[in-house]
C-alpha cells in the first residue's frame, strides 16, 4: 500500500470530502491562500475557490459562532483553531452553544460542525502554542473528541467527524505532520469509539494517546528482550471512549500504564484510572500509573521541553518495571 504522511492524509480528506458534498466548506486563519500554519490545507483554495475554502479573521469566536450558525442551516463546516491553546478563547461558543444546542432543542437541530486542532509541544512553542488539553475537554458532554495517531486513522475518522451530525473537536498532534504510514486510497471511514490494539501482549497494558501511541509501541518492542510483553491500547477517540477494548486488555494483564502528553493533574490517564478501579478492581495487581507532562506550563527552553515536559520511552520504562514489580 502506498505511503502518505499524516499531513498529506489530512490534505487528502478535506480534498474527497469537498468533491463529494457541496455542503462542506474550510474555515481558519490562514488556511486558504497560505494553505495553514501546518500546510494541512495546502492548495484547496485554489483547487475549490475562495467561497469554500475561506481566510478568516483572526478571532476564534468569530470561527466557531460561524462554524455552528452554517452547521445549524444544513452546512458541514470543517472550521480550524490553529492551536488547541486558542481554544479557552472561544470556549462559551465550543461548550456552551455548540456541545449542549442538540440537547437542549430536543433534539430539533444538527450541529454537524467539525473543528480541527492541533496539539503538542517539541517546536519551541512555549506556554501559549504547545499545550496538550483534550482532556479539560472530556467534560463537557455533546461534544465528541478525536485524537488519531496514525496516517491511515487521520483521514478515516475526519471523514467520519464530518459525516457525524454533531460537533467533532479534531485534534492533530503536530509532531506528527511528518509521519509516513500506509494509507489507502480514496473514501473510508474509521468508526467513533472503536479502540486499535497496535500491539499484543499479556504483561502490561499500556493505554497511549496521539503521538504516545508510537514512544509506546518502541518501548513494547524493546522491553520484549526482558521477556516483558506489552499490549499497547490507542483508543482513537476521547468521546466516545471504548471503555471496553481496555477493561478487556486489563483483564488480561492486571497492570496499566498511560501515557499522554497532557498535564498531569486532571489527565485523560486520571480518568482510564477510574474506569479501571470502579469497573474492574477485581483484576488490579499492581498500580496504576500514569506517565504524563508535568503540572506545570510548557517552556520555551528546548532543553526542558525535550528532556523534562515531554513524556519520553525512558519514562515509559521505568512505569513499566514499577508495575511489574508486583508480578
Amino acid at each position: 500500500m502506498r505511503e502518505l504522511t499524516f499531513r498529506e492524509a489530512v490534505v487528502e480528506a478535506l480534498d474527497i470530502a469537498l468533491q463529494r458534498d457541496p455542503k462542506v466548506f474550510l474555515l481558519g486563519e490562514d488556511i486558504g491562500y497560505y494553505g495553514g500554519l501546518f500546510q494541512a490545507t495546502q492548495g484547496l483554495m485554489k483547487k475549490y475557490g475562495e467561497d469554500r475554502v475561506m481566510d478568516s479573521p483572526i478571532s476564534e469566536s468569530a470561527i466557531i459562532g460561524a462554524g455552528i450558525g452554517s452547521a445549524i442551516v444544513g452546512m458541514r463546516p470543517v472550521v480550524e483553531i490553529m492551536n488547541i491553546d486558542f481554544l479557552p478563547v472561544c470556549m462559551d461558543q465550543l461548550v456552551n452553544q455548540a456541545a449542549k444546542m442538540r440537547y437542549m432543542f430536543g433534539g430539533q437541530v444538527k450541529i454537524p460542525l467539525v473543528i480541527r486542532t492541533t496539539c503538542g509541544a517539541g517546536r519551541g512553542g512555549a506556554a501559549h502554542h504547545a499545550q496538550a488539553i483534550h482532556a479539560a475537554l472530556m467534560h463537557f458532554p455533546g461534544l465528541k473528541i478525536v485524537v488519531a495517531a496514525t496516517p491511515h486513522d487521520v483521514k478515516g475518522l475526519l471523514f467520519t467527524a464530518i459525516e457525524d451530525e454533531n460537533p467533532v473537536l479534531f485534534i492533530e498532534d503536530k509532531m506528527m505532520y511528518n509521519m509516513k504510514g500506509e494509507v489507502p486510497e480514496g473514501y473510508y471511514t474509521v468508526p467513533f469509539g472503536k479502540a486499535a490494539i497496535r500491539r499484543e501482549g499479556k504483561d502490561v497494558t499500556l493505554v497511549a494517546t496521539m503521538r504516545m501511541v508510537h514512544k509506546a509501541i518502541t518501548v513494547a518492542k524493546e522491553m520484549e528482550a526482558e521477556g516483558i510483553r506489552i499490549e499497547v491500547v490507542d483508543p482513537r477517540t476521547l468521546c466516545p471512549l471504548d471503555k471496553e477494548t481496555i477493561i478487556e486488555s486489563f483483564k488480561k494483564t492486571g497492570k496499566m500504564v498511560i501515557v499522554d502528553e497532557g498535564h498531569r493533574v486532571g489527565n485523560f490517564g486520571s480518568e482510564i484510572a477510574s474506569i479501571i478501579a470502579e469497573e474492574a478492581v477485581e483484576y488490579i495487581q499492581a498500580p496504576i500509573l500514569k506517565v504524563t507532562a508535568p503540572q506545570v506550563p510548557v517552556p520555551y527552553s528546548p532543553v526542558l521541553e525535550k528532556e523534562a515536559y515531554i513524556p519520553n520511552e525512558e519514562g515509559i520504562k521505568k512505569a513499566v518495571h514499577k508495575v511489574m514489580e508486583y508480578a
